[in-house]
C-alpha cells in the first residue's frame, strides 16, 4: 500500500478505573479492556488527567488503555528539574514492558513530548501502530544550548498562557517549567528527528491547526521522515494544543478509533 496524506477539517501499579470520569488527579490511568491495547503518554510538566475523556471513549470501546505517569511528573517542578529526557522515555518503556504481555496488539500515542517519545518508541520497539499528536521535532543546538545557559541563572520560566476552562481543568501539571529539563527537552527531539527513518509501523500523525506551542510544519516533517508504508496525516483547524480534550476531540477520538480498526 502506498504511504497516504490526508489533509481533513476534522514504573506505576496499574489500578482499574471506573469507566465514569475521576476527579482531578496526576495518578496513572489504566483501564483494562480486550487483547488490543493503547499506551498514552503524556507531555512536558503535564499529566495522564490529559487523556482522560479519550481513555474512557477508548476503553468503552473495547480497548486496553494505559497512560503512564512520567518521571519528574505530578509531583513538582524541583522534582522534575532533576530528571531528563532519558528517564522520561524510560517510564515510557517501562509503561510499555507492563502493557506489551498483556495485548495481543500495542498502539503507542502521545500528547506534544509524548508523542515525541511515541515516536522514539516505535523506532526501537515492537508496536502495531503509533499515534503522535501535536509532536514536536524540530529545534536547534542553538536554542537547546540557551535554554542550558539561562537556566544556571533562572531556573524556571513560568507558564502565562490562558486556556479556556473546559481545556484548563484537565491541565493539572506544573504552572513553571524547569529550563533545565526544557534544554534536555530540545536534546532529546534531535535524537527523535533521526529515529524517524526507522518507524516502519502505521502512523496517525494529528496536527492542530491553531496550536499555540508546536507550529503545525512539525506535523508534516512527521509524516515526509517516517518510513512507515501506511501513514496518515490529520488536520484539526479549529484546535489548540491539547488536542485530546479541545473543541475537535470527538473528531480525533473516531479518527483514532477508525485506526485501530483498520489494523485489526
Amino acid at each position: 500500500m502506498n504511504a497516504e496524506m490526508m489533509l481533513e477539517t476534522a514504573a506505576e501499579p496499574m489500578v482499574l478505573l471506573s469507566p465514569l470520569e475521576r476527579e482531578p488527579s496526576p495518578d496513572p490511568i489504566y483501564m483494562e479492556g480486550g487483547s488490543i491495547g493503547i499506551l498514552l503518554i503524556h507531555g512536558f510538566t503535564s499529566t495522564p488527567y490529559e487523556f482522560e475523556p479519550m481513555s474512557r471513549f477508548l476503553n468503552q470501546q473495547g480497548y486496553t488503555v494505559y497512560a503512564p505517569l512520567l518521571a519528574g511528573h505530578g509531583t513538582t517542578p524541583e522534582d522534575m528539574e532533576r530528571t531528563n529526557w532519558v528517564d522520561w522515555v524510560n517510564s515510557a518503556i517501562e509503561a510499555y514492558e507492563k502493557l506489551r504481555p498483556r495485548c495481543e496488539q500495542l498502539y503507542v500515542g502521545g500528547l506534544s513530548m509524548g508523542g515525541a517519545i511515541a515516536l522514539h518508541l516505535a523506532a526501537r520497539h515492537k508496536v502495531d501502530g503509533v499515534i503522535p499528536m501535536c509532536a514536536p521535532i524540530y529545534s536547534s543546538n542553538l536554542v537547546a544550548n540557551l535554554a542550558m545557559v539561562i537556566s544556571y541563572f533562572k531556573r524556571f520560566k513560568r507558564k502565562t498562557l490562558i486556556r479556556p476552562e473546559f481545556i484548563q481543568r484537565y491541565l493539572i501539571g506544573y504552572d513553571r517549567m524547569p529550563l533545565r529539563a526544557t534544554a534536555s527537552l530540545f536534546k532529546f527531539l534531535k535524537i527523535v528527528r533521526k529515529d524517524l527513518r526507522r518507524v516502519v509501523a502505521p502512523a496517525l500523525i494529528m496536527q492542530s491547526g491553531r496550536d499555540e506551542t508546536v507550529p503545525p510544519i512539525n506535523g508534516w516533517g512527521i509524516y515526509r521522515r517516517l518510513a512507515s508504508e501506511r501513514k496518515v496525516l490529520r488536520h484539526y483547524p479549529k484546535s489548540g494544543h491539547i488536542l485530546s480534550v479541545d473543541v475537535e476531540k470527538e473528531h480525533v477520538f473516531a479518527e483514532i478509533l477508525s485506526f485501530l480498526q483498520d489494523g485489526k
